[in-house]
């Protein structure tokens, strides 16, 4: 077992936008990022991916439209479906891809 902070691990990535695995449980990651102003692009994946705000908010591009996500708050995007992230989101975002 090893413990992880998850909020000061996110605080060493040196960029934005670009996630790393923190652990694996079966056939899953466990992955965080740091979200900025900026917007990031669309992508679809062939898993399910569970979208968690640790802290601040993110604005998910989901289906023509925006679903604000807050602190707390997760969001789980179906296989096959496309996303992206508008501008103004920012904090840090845990990602389970299934």
């Amino acid at each position: 077992m090893s413990l992880i902070d998850l909020l000061a691990t996110a605080a060493e990535l040196p960029d934005a936008w670009r996630s790393t695995v923190v652990g694996r449980f079966g056939g899953a990651n466990f992955k965080l990022l740091r979200m900025d102003a900026g917007a990031y692009e669309e992508e679809t994946h062939d898993f399910a991916e569970g979208l968690l705000v640790l802290d601040g908010a993110m604005r998910l591009s989901i289906g023509g439209a925006i679903v604000d996500v807050g602190a707390g708050q997760l969001y789980v995007v179906p296989a096959g479906v496309a996303h992206a992230v508008a501008p103004g989101s920012r904090g840090t975002l845990a990602i389970l891809d299934v």
